[in-house]
């Protein structure tokens, strides 16, 4: 089915997951579409391997755990910032290295500082290769991290030509 993106959400500097300049990183990119679903693209690298041209699973859950994460700020905002309490995954089947990996993420459930949400990492054929599940509580930024700069260069939409306007999902 084919969604149309709504809007780019921020990167940062060095995180893991989307930072632009973790040169070990994934490097991820994600877009919230018009089905108020968050898709999260990234190409996972050999550095990123556990067996052989398979993606590792404990970076496959990071992956599915950021991006489950980030679905609140489609309806949130990005200055609202929300930390794992619970997370659970189960493996259906490897995830290749090399080829772009598309993500998806929902936000089941909200009420006061706790939200849930789940996520699947799909296959090139559409097919889960991963789902995922988690809880998040809301926490003030300074409590998480007193170095991270939200308001200045930590925290941004790196636009690229690249930066997809329709999604097939």
């Amino acid at each position: 089915m084919n969604h149309r993106v709504n809007r780019k959400q921020p990167n940062s500097k060095m995180c893991f997951v989307c930072g632009i300049e973790n040169r070990y990183g994934l490097r991820s990119f994600f877009y919230e579409l018009d089905n108020n679903e968050l898709l999260a693209l990234f190409t996972p690298r050999q550095e990123h391997q556990g067996y052989p041209g398979r993606l590792h699973g404990g970076i496959a859950a990071a992956i599915l755990d950021e991006t489950i994460g980030r679905a609140v700020m489609i309806k949130e905002g990005f200055d609202c910032w929300w930390v794992t309490i619970q997370f659970t995954s189960r493996f259906r089947k490897g995830v290749p290295l090399d080829e772009r990996i598309r993500v998806i993420a929902r936000m089941t459930k909200i009420r006061g500082r706790i939200f849930e949400g789940s996520g699947e990492i799909l296959a090139r054929d559409g097919t889960v290769a991963v789902e995922g599940y988690g809880r998040y509580m809301k926490l003030p930024l300074e409590k998480i991290s007193s170095d991270f700069n939200a308001s200045g260069d930590d925290w941004f939409v790196a636009r690229d030509p690249s930066d997809p306007i329709d999604v097939e999902i």
